[in-house]
Parts: C-alpha cells; structure tokens; sequence
C-alpha cells in the first residue's frame, strides 16, 4: 500500500464525528494539530486499520496549512476541525502512518531530540521546508503543489 498517496476517490470528512472526537480531547487549546491526531490514533481500536496522517489544509485559511488528520479505511475524521465550511476543505496527504510507525518516530525524535516537539515526524534528508514546520521530501512538494493549485 503507497502511504503517500491521496486516496481516489478522496475519503468524505465526517463532520460530525470530527466534531465529537474534538470535544473528547482535552481542552488544551496548546495541543497541536499533530498531537490531536496523534492522540486519537492512539486510542482507536486496534482491531481497526487506522492511520496518522500529515499533510496541507486548504479552504480554511487564505493559503494552505500545515495539518494532521485520521483516515479510516472508508472516511476521514479531523479532531482540529477548524471553523470554516468543512465541504470546501481540501486534504492533501504528505505521508501516511501506522499506530507502530508513529510510535517508533516518537520514540527516535525524542531520543535524538529531547527539547523538541516529536510531532510532527520528518522526512530522512535529503528535504525542504514546506509551511513553517514541515521537512519533507517529494511527497511534500507533490501535496503542496496540488495544495496550492485547489488554493486557487
């Protein structure tokens, strides 16, 4: 399975359980999108293909941003769901991760980097910067080049 690519035809966002899984999270309005994802990756059932993803919003800003969501295998659920009208946001998959593979990236950023944030996860050199945060290689510039072109 290609964890970089878009799914075709894109998953539909359920609103609604978005919405739910962002008032179950603590109220800490510090937590990032990263951490939100992550959190509610982390506690769904394990009996259920779940996956932490990174990528760009658009629809909700004048350009596109940096985010996180969940995919299941037949929606998407966004716990930052930011205010705006959700059927006119845009999600633009950078790299997909298992629950493992998150778990093993946090545990390596924060061994090798103990100060800093362990989401979001980065991409091996060689990279770019794309937004203020991430460090990614192709898959990077492919999403925010389809991120820029629905920006339009």
């Amino acid at each position: 399975m290609d964890l970089t690519a878009n799914p075709i035809p894109p998953l539909p966002l359920d609103i609604l359980q978005s919405q739910q899984l962002a008032s179950q999270l603590p109220g800490n309005p510090k937590l990032s999108v990263f951490e939100r994802a992550w959190r509610t990756v982390a506690q769904w059932p394990a009996t259920d293909a779940v996956y932490y993803v990174q990528g760009f919003l658009t629809g909700a800003r004048p350009q596109p941003q940096e985010h996180a969501w969940v995919e299941l295998s037949d929606r998407r659920l966004d716990p930052s769901l930011p205010p705006g009208n959700p059927q006119k946001f845009g999600y633009f998959t950078c790299r997909r991760f298992t629950v493992a593979q998150v778990k093993a990236a946090i545990a390596e950023a924060q061994e090798d980097y103990p100060e800093d944030e362990a989401l979001p996860i980065y991409d091996p050199a060689p990279y770019a910067y794309y937004g203020d945060l991430f460090l990614g290689g192709v898959a990077y510039q492919q999403a925010w080049d389809a991120a820029i072109a629905h920006q339009r």
